[in-house]
């Protein structure tokens, strides 16, 4: 199959540190080069790819300096990638809305866009009138999405990594980790208080946002103490994996609906559990009791802290092999491409498994990737 998968121009594909949505578009791209499809990936001149790389612009708009206008840029890549769109058998697009507006000049053009974030108020304007397929990266994602007036829904593909590029440690170090974006829907500060009633180290990583510059310094920057409570900053690939495989667990007290959270999956590949707060598709991603905990409140999360002696980090990474390894995903989207081709009106659920139906709290027999989603 001949396919363009388009990335955001923000960051490098694959990022140098943070940027899930990158992450992943590198990790499907390469699998689907694996599997002897012809791929031009439209990213930044700096991504580095197996793919055949079109790039309308040498660097990634976050590492570029001296751009005052740097949406301008964002929609160039846009009508740049779609230049030559028809030569394809289909266009996955994971730049979002930009892509989207101009996709309405090639109506004809079977496209696929993954809703890698949330819709905005400001953003429902352009999928009011988008008239491609889309889909989402979790069953919660699909849930909580407000209703829009066009697209056709094509499924559910859940996030992956590759799994064979996280090491695995069986034997841990004393430490609780937190990685994320230091913002407040990501709690680190929660984070911090679940450390200090437990009486635990806690290593602190991710990147601080202009937006949340202040959040940091008021909130954040006086728990950190440098012994007990450390911040490392933004962390790279490298020092995610070695913080990854020697934690304890990974302290996810999120306080907001997240779509995914690549943590959830990465954590366990190295055999180290998650103890997430029950928002979002943290459901969908965590195993309770498999691959950690899924808690309600501090207290919970303290409460489950002293129970990670029941988790076995073989069975974390064998859990994650299973369901959020590259070719599991690169699978799923290949069914969507050829049902989307082939114009069925079946809305396949391409990768899930254990999906968590919110709102009964019953967890369903995990539905066949022909299934349809109601």
């Amino acid at each position: 199959m001949k396919i363009l998968q388009i990335a955001p121009l923000w960051e490098t594909v694959p990022p140098p540190a943070y940027g899930g949505t990158e992450a992943v578009v590198h990790t499907l791209v390469e699998e689907l080069v694996r599997l002897g499809h012809e791929v031009t990936l439209c990213a930044s001149g700096d991504s580095q790819t197996s793919a055949r790389l079109q790039a309308c612009y040498p660097r990634s708009l976050r590492t570029a300096e001296g751009l005052e206008a740097k949406p301008v840029y964002s929609w160039q890549h846009a009508a740049l990638s779609l230049k030559d769109a028809r030569e394809y058998d289909i266009v996955h697009n994971h730049a979002g809305e930009e892509v989207m507006a101009i996709s309405h000049l090639l109506p004809d053009m079977p496209m696929l866009t993954t809703l890698h974030c949330l819709i905005t108020a400001d953003t429902q304007f352009v999928w009011d009138r988008y008239q491609g397929h889309y889909n989402t990266i979790s069953h919660s994602q699909r849930a909580t999405m407000p209703e829009v007036a066009s697209g056709t829904f094509a499924g559910v593909v859940y996030n992956a990594i590759d799994v064979a590029s996280f090491p695995f440690q069986q034997e841990k170090d004393d430490y609780l980790l937190f990685l994320s974006r230091i913002s407040p829907e990501k709690g680190p500060h929660l984070a911090v208080e679940v450390a200090r009633r437990c009486g635990r180290k806690l290593i602190m990583a991710g990147k601080v946002d202009d937006y949340d510059r202040d959040f940091f310094v008021e909130t954040v920057a006086p728990l950190i103490d440098g012994d007990r409570v450390v911040f490392l900053g933004e962390a790279d690939a490298r020092l995610k994996r070695e913080l990854y495989r020697k934690a304890s667990c990974v302290l996810m007290p999120i306080t907001w609906e997240e779509p995914f959270g690549l943590v959830m999956a990465e954590a366990p590949a190295c055999g180290t559990p998650v103890i997430a707060f029950d928002r979002g598709a943290a459901a969908e991603i965590v195993q309770d009791g498999v691959t950690g905990f899924l808690v309600n409140s501090v207290d919970e999360m303290v409460a489950a802290v002293g129970r990670l002696g029941e988790i076995e980090p073989r069975a974390c990474r064998r859990h994650i092999e299973r369901h959020f390894d590259a070719p599991v995903m690169a699978d799923g989207y290949l069914r969507v491409y050829q049902s989307i081709l082939d114009g069925s009106p079946a809305r396949p659920v391409a990768t899930v498994r254990d999906a968590v139906i919110r709102g009964n709290g019953q967890r369903p027999e995990a539905p066949t990737p022909a299934a349809v989603l109601a």
